[in-house]
């Protein structure tokens, strides 16, 4: 069989559909990196979810692909901005989604962690006190739930403060409050323009300054940091400053291969997007580091991290569309249907490249019906 492929002038190419990789399940947890997919969530196709409206999910769906993730080993972060945060995702559906998700976890033995904001509040302004109490609010959720917590950066922090002894606060308050430690979370503006400036400076040397200080003031609460700006060279130097019992973790789903394989000092684990869309070749792939076998490692992985610089391509807050895409193509999904209507956000020349790109990478998990899935888009589509 063939694949039909548009490109971004409307001309139309085929290319040879590669068979299924045959990899086997892990029969033990991975050894070598501590490992989190980002997961999305799946809208029922007949629900109301059109930009404004509350997420109507389908719960057997989203839960049975974060059962897909554990299953090849990898842990799930829920509730974070590749679930739609800020952009469909209402807090009403989210706390749903971490009392499910930490209960699913629960039931298999799992490794969960939920993304915590201040997303509830409708205001956009508010006051540095009402930004804690809403950190606090959420906190209490997911520890009601039993869910370890990523401690996510707020749009109401970044519009309140005033500079890094604001942040140095505000951290410092929620961190007492923490029943556990916490993963600290960088996420830059190329995900979200409202982040501009997170942690009170313009620039990165002087907030990288203040989120290690952070740390190294709230040692005992903070278990790492994820980073996700899409740049390898930041990320190492913070990495290289860590305090001692602190773990970075990647969310660079542009330059994730060597940042995960590392250097002759020190490696990244990873909190990843992209791996949502790769699970089955990102458990191969960190099982083969866990045998040192780093060719192999680099061979299965190097290819997904083209597919995944597509996927994220500006503007990258709508690489959703495309782990939800993939996500259908695979069969985790019935629809290519997303709350909010993001659907919509990436084009059919956009959408071939990932097709083109997932074929050639072995990341398409049942050819045959990715293919039929996606000629019948095509087909919805007029061509």
């Amino acid at each position: 069989m063939t694949l039909r492929l548009i490109g971004v002038d409307g001309t139309t190419a085929r290319t040879e559909l590669k068979p299924a990789r045959e990899f086997d399940k892990p029969s033990s947890p991975l050894k070598s990196r501590v490992v989190y997919a980002a997961a999305h969530v799946v809208p029922k196709a007949w629900a109301d979810n059109v930009p404004g409206a509350p997420a109507d999910l389908d719960w057997d769906a989203t839960l049975a692909f974060r059962y897909h993730l554990w299953s090849w080993g990898l842990g799930v972060a829920d509730a974070m901005d590749t679930a739609q945060r800020n952009m469909g995702l209402d807090w009403t559906a989210t706390a749903e989604l971490i009392r499910r998700s930490a209960a699913a976890a629960q039931s298999v033995g799992g490794q969960l962690v939920v993304g915590v904001n201040t997303d509830h509040v409708t205001d956009e302004v508010i006051s540095l006190d009402e930004v804690i109490a809403a950190y606090l609010l959420q906190l209490d959720v997911a520890a009601s739930a039993g869910a370890d917590v990523v401690l996510m950066a707020s749009r109401h922090l970044a519009r309140a403060a005033t500079g890094p002894a604001d942040y140095e606060r505000v951290y410092r308050e929620v961190l007492a409050r923490a029943g556990a430690p916490v993963v600290l979370h960088w996420l830059g503006d190329a995900f979200d323009a409202n982040l501009s400036g997170y942690w009170g400076s313009a620039g990165f040397d002087g907030a990288a300054s203040t989120v290690l200080r952070i740390i190294e003031d709230n040692l005992a609460r903070v278990s790492g940091i994820k980073m996700s700006l899409l740049n390898a060279e930041y990320e190492v130097s913070v990495r290289s400053r860590l305090p001692e019992g602190a773990t970075l973790f990647t969310g660079d789903d542009f330059n994730y291969v060597s940042l995960i394989e590392g250097d002759k000092t020190s490696h990244s684990d990873a909190l990843l997007g992209a791996f949502a869309a790769v699970a089955p070749l990102a458990s191969v792939a960190i099982r083969a580091l866990d045998r040192d076998d780093v060719a192999l490692y680099r061979r299965l992985l190097q290819p997904t991290e083209k597919l995944a610089r597509h996927i994220f391509a500006t503007p990258t807050q709508y690489y959703k569309t495309g782990v939800a895409f993939l996500a259908w193509l695979n069969g985790h999904q019935p629809s290519f249907t997303m709350v909010g209507g993001l659907h919509s956000a990436r084009s059919l020349p956009h959408l071939s490249e990932i097709v083109r790109l997932a074929n050639d990478s072995g990341a398409l998990e049942l050819p045959d019906l990715a293919a039929a899935r996606w000629h019948e888009l095509l087909a919805v589509n007029g061509l």
